[in-house]
C-alpha cells in the first residue's frame, strides 16, 4: 500500500477531500520525523511504537579490499508493533485496550 492509496482510503472513508487527507497525512508523517530526530519516541496506543534506537561504535572488513574499517555509532528509527496489533495479524481474539 502506497501512501496515494491510503490517502484515497481515508478520503473514501471520511468523506473528506484528497487534498485535505494529503495535507494530514504529510503533517501526521513529519511531527513523528521531527520526534524522532529529537530523539523522541512516539506510542500509539493500539498500533505500535516508533522508537529511536542506538548502535554502539563497531570494527567491520571489507572483504574484497581486506581492509578493516570503523562505523560509528549512529542511532536509527524503528518501528515495534503493539501486541495486540501482533495478535490480531496472529488471529487471536485481543482487545485493544493494551
Amino acid at each position: 500500500m502506497t501512501k496515494a492509496d491510503i490517502i484515497n482510503q481515508i478520503s473514501s472513508e471520511t468523506g473528506l477531500s484528497k487534498k485535505d487527507v494529503a495535507v494530514t497525512v504529510e503533517a501526521f508523517m513529519n511531527v513523528i520525523k521531527g520526534s524522532l530526530l529529537q530523539k523522541e519516541n512516539v506510542y500509539l496506543r493500539g498500533f505500535g511504537s516508533f522508537i529511536v534506537k542506538h548502535r554502539a561504535e563497531k570494527t567491520a572488513r571489507n572483504i574484497s579490499k581486506n581492509t578493516t574499517i570503523v562505523i560509528e555509532a549512529h542511532d536509527f528509527p524503528s518501528f515495534k508493533p503493539a501486541k495486540s496489533f501482533v495478535g490480531k495479524m496472529k488471529g487471536e481474539d485481543v482487545s485493544d485496550d493494551e
